[in-house]
């Protein structure tokens, strides 16, 4: 049975800096954390201007009444989001989309920068029996570590220039993991090339792999048809609806 969509003007619990561009936001809406799953997201109204179009955001975290996203100062809308303050209403929907696998054994949580955000209420679920590889380009990027670090069993970083962890990237190290540990499912969220690199290896262990899609959404609803992605079988998917997770053998990535 489909879960309910639910459209909420949800109070700003925080609205906290984290790193040089990203930002934590904590929102009361029991109705929408009571049906998140890891893996799915919310659409986000920014009311400022002519900014019509609701924005997209992999739920980070659920407690028993309010939902964690994490954000990166890009465009327009994002940068309004850095004025709110605690008490304000935010109208959002969801949840939106379908997650990720949750009854593996043995899982390894693969991410990179802001792919990082739907891997952590995974990484919870898992509460201490997933493994974590994590990526950025320093040690300034790796302020995900403190936020994993309670639901992880091991995390494994690799930085590009070394100031932290491996130097290399999560491509360099996953083969080694994979051939330590009897892993029964990777999970993965990043940049589109990493995903295609990370699912090809996975591959080559012969481990299933699930990737979560990042598209420009407009409705979210799989309406609008603007996330549309190919499929290897030559069907189109809809990332909003039919994703943003998928089994990594399924997509075009």
């Amino acid at each position: 049975m489909a879960l309910p969509k639910i459209a909420v003007d949800a109070s700003v619990i925080i609205n906290e800096q984290v790193s040089e561009d990203v930002f934590r936001l904590e929102l009361l809406c029991p109705e929408i954390a009571a049906y998140s799953k890891p893996g799915m997201f919310v659409q986000i109204r920014v009311d400022k201007g002519m900014l019509l179009l609701r924005r997209p955001f992999g739920i980070a975290d659920v407690k028993d009444k309010s939902i964690t996203v994490f954000y990166r100062v890009l465009g327009e809308g994002t940068k309004a989001l850095t004025s709110v303050k605690s008490g304000d209403l935010l109208n959002v929907l969801g949840p939106l989309g379908n997650g990720f696998k949750t009854d593996a054994k043995r899982p390894l949580l693969v991410g990179g920068g802001m792919g990082l955000a739907p891997l952590l209420y995974l990484a919870r679920f898992y509460q201490g029996k997933a493994d974590i590889l994590m990526g950025g380009r320093n040690k300034q990027e790796i302020f995900w570590e403190k936020y994993f670090r309670p639901y992880a069993n091991n995390i494994f970083i690799t930085t590009d220039d070394g100031s932290v962890g491996t130097k290399g990237f999560t491509t360099n190290l996953l083969p080694q993991l994979l051939t330590d540990t009897k892993y029964d499912l990777v999970a993965v969220c990043g940049p589109g090339i990493m995903m295609q690199l990370i699912s090809d290896i996975a591959a080559e262990y012969e481990v299933p792999c699930q990737v979560s899609l990042e598209k420009r959404m407009a409705c979210g609803l799989g309406a609008c048809l603007s996330c549309a992605v190919d499929t290897k079988d030559g069907q189109r998917k809809k990332v909003c609806k039919d994703g943003p997770v998928f089994w990594a053998e399924e997509v075009q990535i």
